[in-house]
């Protein structure tokens, strides 16, 4: 045992091994996270409490752990985006987009996929789909075409898009406030792999389905007839809405000029938005509206976060991540290449096969810890941004792979057009290993050419 372990050692229940200790919990909570047999912010929960009782760490440890720049951010734009949702401003693009085709059906699987990803950016892709895939199933309906090909290009722009920005996919977020990146440090590193994915995606499933999605001039009139402007419920919300998202956006570019970080601007943008949205009502209607606006927010995931966070903490604490960090560089040779290579291929096919989100609070910490001996951090960020790619483009990989996913699947089942695991894998795996292919192969000619 290291060192630096052996004093903290004697604090352990039973007199038992940190790094084996700590190793377990995790690993428990890992095999219940994937079997599904709890609520995943319970099992963060408890085995964020084992860790404490246990005497891994201590309360105060375990809250040094957890990363409230990250729950800001995330509570902050869930917030934001709630309210705006009510607006009815999305259903409005949406709509927007299919006429603007003229309710083509090749045209409609391209628009609707690229307003999917460039939500997935600026929004979150689990709030995109919500969004999304309602108006998928009014417009196929009124068009008599089958929604499946929508659907699950519609999963892929959500975890392809997302990948572009800060706020696009948790894996980001994490990655971003571990590293404090700016919004343009992903705008401007990730952007381009995401643009290209998406074109390749969107060519793919034009060949393959195009000539299939055929129409009569009669369903293309009625999709034509639904009025986009109806479809806005709120006009004053809007603009509001569209007031706060488009400054916080704006705030989230200058951020690194500012010094400001990102979940101070997403927390102070809701409640300017909270501010704007209850001006003017009575008081019982304005407490009734916040607390209506509180309960948009997924507190599901903010404790799941919060948990995890204290989790990873305890192995981190434990001296785990930096065994395992000095095994990784051993094996790469030190050589950051073989290391961004190594990172998003892992990330993806693992993120295919459980939920990206502890994978990469996972890995966060074992990445640094091999930055000392790899040339630090600016040197690293190939290796950084591998975790990234690999771990948002593998959200495509199964059909549980990514929260959106699983969501989109629900829905589906609901209109009567299931999503079977199977049938999704024929289509997710070709996917996931072309996109990451080509996140491969951006890495390699931006970095190391």
């Amino acid at each position: 045992m290291p060192a630096e372990n052996l004093a903290h050692a004697s604090n352990i229940i039973f007199g038992m091994n940190p790094m084996c200790l700590s190793t377990a919990i995790l690993i428990v909570s890992y095999i219940i996270l994937f079997t599904e047999k709890l609520n995943r912010a319970v099992v963060a929960l408890l085995g964020a409490g084992v860790m404490i009782f246990s005497g891994i760490l201590s309360q105060e440890t375990a809250l040094e752990g957890i990363d409230f720049n990250t729950l800001a951010l995330l509570i902050g734009m869930m917030t934001i985006v709630g309210i705006s949702e009510k607006s009815g401003m999305f259903q409005f693009v949406a709509v927007w987009a299919a006429q603007k085709v003229r309710a083509n059906p090749r045209g409609l699987l391209i628009a609707l996929s690229a307003v999917t990803a460039v939500f997935s950016a600026l929004l979150d892709n689990v709030t995109t789909v919500l969004l999304i895939v309602p108006v998928t199933f009014q417009i196929t309906r009124k068009l008599k075409i089958n929604p499946y090909p929508f659907l699950i290009l519609e999963i892929f722009a959500s975890n392809v898009g997302g990948t572009a920005t800060l706020i696009g996919d948790p894996p980001n977020i994490l990655i971003g406030s571990a590293l404090n990146l700016s919004f343009m440090d992903f705008v401007k590193e990730l952007t381009p792999v995401v643009f290209i994915t998406m074109l390749v995606l969107i060519l793919a499933f034009d060949i393959v389905w195009g000539k299939h999605l055929g129409t009569t001039e009669k369903n293309k009139q009625a999709v034509m007839k639904i009025s986009a402007v109806d479809t806005i419920t709120d006009w004053t919300l809007l603009k509001k809405s569209l007031f706060v998202l488009t400054a916080v956006i704006i705030g989230f570019m200058a951020a690194e000029h500012l010094h400001i970080a990102n979940g101070t601007i997403a927390m102070f943008g809701a409640a300017v938005l909270l501010l704007l949205y209850t001006a003017g009502n009575s008081h019982g209607e304005r407490e009734h509206k916040v607390e209506e606006a509180f309960g948009l927010v997924d507190w599901t995931t903010i404790f799941f976060f919060a948990g995890l966070f204290a989790i990873v903490y305890g192995l981190e604490e434990a001296g785990v991540l930096a065994l395992l960090g000095r095994k990784f560089v051993d094996i790469t040779d030190g050589s950051i290449e073989k290391a961004a290579m190594l990172v998003v291929w892992i990330s993806a096919f693992v993120s295919t096969a459980i939920d990206n989100i502890p994978f990469v609070a996972t890995m966060i910490p074992l990445i640094k810890s091999m930055e000392e001996s790899m040339g630090g951090r600016e040197a690293m960020m190939p290796v950084w941004w591998a975790l990234s790619l690999g771990a948002c483009f593998g959200g495509n990989g199964s059909l549980i792979a990514a929260s959106a996913n699983v969501i989109v699947a629900g829905m589906a089942q609901r209109e009567g057009h299931p999503i079977s695991f199977g049938r999704f894998l024929i289509w997710s795996l070709p996917v996931m290993l072309v996109s990451v292919g080509i996140a491969a192969l951006y890495l390699h000619v931006r970095h190391f050419m």
